[in-house]
């Protein structure tokens, strides 16, 4: 299964006038975008050429300057896949693409007071302009939450990147699940979609060498993570089939397989990524709380605690003395007896039991001691 995550689509716009006298001149008047019935026809073109090529996933993108205002922000790509044809075992997404520059520094609509005007969309990217832009993509808006951004595409046709890609940044947006984009319509001659929203109209050879140039930066960073490619194409003439892309990919230092997973499997993994925008803390299945069974006292454990309760006990070193035996018998390491010793436990062969109060208790053992016996060999 081939993904195409950049298929950008262009409405004819048409401003209303439709506003009431009491409010007239307070609020922006709002766009209207809509489909020509030429659009149509070359859009269903475009999308029969990619289901031709090859690609089953194909996401419309809608790309917006600046920031994004909902009282002047119409989703085009909603009306758009209710006028297209349905075809089996074509999927059909819609993305939003910001385009960062100076002026929307401070804030560009990726805030929780605009969530129900980007939850409709699929997926959501960036593309900055400026190095302060670039660092928050990678690491504010790379995190997961409602508002999270997938994709950050870059502008390589432009004479030299902005801003320096560094390793910190790319690392960190990689990590959180972002992914860089590299669309190959610039390696063909073509500026992309995103270069024109910008206004730049550098094609040929010059947009060839410049994307050659910045696209090998971006794969030399990522080291070939993190990185998925689409078309970005305007032209029919200007898309290709999976395995040319891969190859063409290949071009810029990367594996056989990575180029292969840019085009496969990192886009599956970042649509997974993307349906936890609509869930808590991305958290995609819903978590159940499974109680053991209850334990029930059985043969096995009354058998268990016999057998616990029989265990003998381990022998221990401590001397004990009893008042019904005189003597105590040492036990060496080998487990064998020694020969007993007297030993005269009363404390005081005089003391009697009407002795003083302050004397020793009587034990009853008479004061007399046992004569010791006389020492023999040991038989064993």
């Amino acid at each position: 299964m081939y993904y195409d995550l950049n298929v950008p689509v262009v409405a004819h716009e048409v401003t209303g006038a439709s506003q009431s006298k009491k409010n007239k001149g307070k609020q922006p008047q709002q766009t209207v975008s809509l489909f020509t019935p030429a659009q149509l026809a070359t859009i269903e073109a475009r999308v029969d050429l990619l289901i031709h090529l090859g690609y089953n996933v194909i996401a419309f993108n809608q790309t917006v300057n600046k920031k994004i205002d909902p009282k002047t922000h119409v989703n085009v790509l909603d009306t758009l896949l209710l006028q297209l044809k349905t075809r089996p075992r074509v999927l059909f997404l819609k993305r939003l693409t910001i385009v960062l520059d100076e002026e929307s520094e401070k804030g560009f609509g990726l805030a929780s007071a605009n969530a129900s005007v980007i939850e409709p969309y699929d997926i959501v990217a960036l593309a900055p302009t400026t190095a302060a832009t670039f660092s928050s993509a990678c690491l504010t808006h790379s995190l997961p939450s409602p508002l999270t951004a997938h994709i950050i595409t870059l502008q390589l046709t432009l004479p030299r990147l902005p801003f320096h890609l560094k390793h910190t940044l790319v690392r960190t947006a990689i990590k959180n699940g972002a992914v860089f984009e590299i669309n190959y319509a610039g390696a063909l001659g073509e500026s992309g979609a995103n270069s024109s929203a910008l206004g730049v109209s550098d094609t040929g050879s010059s947009a060839k060498r410049n994307w050659w140039a910045a696209a090998r930066e971006v794969v030399r960073v990522t080291k070939g993570k993190g990185i998925i490619v689409s078309s970005g194409a305007l032209a029919e003439a200007d898309y290709r089939g999976p395995r040319d892309v891969q190859n063409l990919i290949c071009l810029l230092g990367l594996a056989q397989n990575m180029a292969h997973d840019a085009s496969a499997v990192t886009p599956k993994s970042l649509l997974i990524r993307a349906q936890t925008r609509r869930t808590y803390r991305a958290v995609l299945s819903e978590p159940k709380l499974v109680f053991p069974p209850p334990q029930t006292s059985g043969p096995a454990t009354q058998d268990s605690d016999i057998c616990l309760s029989q265990t003998p006990q381990p022998p221990s070193n401590n001397r004990t003395v009893t008042t019904d035996i005189p003597r105590d018998v040492e036990v060496d390491t080998c487990g064998s007896k020694k020969r007993a010793r007297e030993q005269s436990i009363s404390g005081g062969a005089t003391s009697s039991p009407g002795g003083p109060a302050n004397g020793p208790p009587n034990l009853g053992i008479s004061g007399s001691s046992r004569p010791p016996k006389k020492k023999g060999k040991h038989v064993t």
